[in-house]
């Protein structure tokens, strides 16, 4: 079993670290990872400059790129043998709901998916590592499930870990994504020159946080597994559109 593994925190994160660290135990593990964190970088691939491709001391390989970059490098240029599966993570913090729009964690198993390579992206709830050694083997035991019993092809998983002490969690739910309210406005400020400059606000809160969604699952200590598919159709329109444009 070959598995390429990558995430969107960076390649000396400790999430990365440990997850590269258990799978090996019992895989042949890859891991391409970006040079810097690219939180939030979404589907991107960068076009308007060459890409590097570097190995650090540990054998991690990094690229001064985003996590699409680095599995599609990975996938067309650099591996001799395709992988037999693909993980992203484990995460700094939650994907959940509309937050895998803008992961780079889950774009990073995305562009897996889109390759037609099983693909599974892991998030650890928390922000502070808390329960990572947990996290990471709840990690193994999903990623050998899938195996053990491989899933009906294509396969793109969102996992979702609760950062809980050891014991609390309570289980595994199969989820649907939640939603969010829009997000907080964005904060000014001033560069030392006197330039306005803007962060980007915090994340909304859940709207749609429902028994079945991922939300309700990790508040009520579950880890949510949430199967995901990139067709962006509007299929109920569809019939009101060619109606609308038959003018045109």
């Amino acid at each position: 079993m070959h598995i390429l593994i990558s995430n969107d925190d960076g390649y000396t994160a400790p999430g990365l670290e440990v997850l590269a660290a258990s799978l090996s135990k019992f895989a042949d593990v890859t891991v391409f990872a970006p040079e810097v964190n690219h939180s939030g970088a979404s589907n991107s691939l960068t076009l308007n400059r060459p890409l590097m491709v570097k190995e650090a001391a540990n054998g991690f390989v990094y690229v001064n790129g985003t996590p699409s970059d680095c599995v599609h490098v990975a996938l067309t240029g650099v591996l001799k043998q395709r992988p037999d599966l693909v993980v992203s993570g484990i995460n700094n913090g939650a994907n959940m709901g509309d937050d895998t729009l803008y992961s780079g964690t889950v774009a990073a198993a995305t562009e897996a998916y889109l390759f037609g390579i099983p693909a599974i992206a892991f998030s650890l709830t928390g922000r502070a590592w808390f329960g990572l050694d947990q996290a990471a083997e709840i990690a193994v035991q999903i990623v050998k499930q899938q195996i053990a019993q491989p899933i009906q092809a294509p396969v793109l998983l969102n996992v979702n870990i609760p950062s809980l002490a050891g014991g609390q969690i309570k289980g595994t739910k199969v989820t649907r994504l939640g939603k969010r309210h829009p997000s907080q406005p964005v904060m000014a400020a001033q560069t030392p020159y006197g330039e306005p400059v803007y962060w980007i606000g915090p994340a909304g809160e859940a709207v749609d946080a429902s028994e079945g969604t991922d939300f309700a699952a990790i508040a009520d200590g579950y880890v949510s597994i949430t199967p995901l598919r990139l067709d962006l159709t509007h299929y109920d329109q569809l019939p009101s559109l060619s109606a609308w444009a038959q003018s045109l």
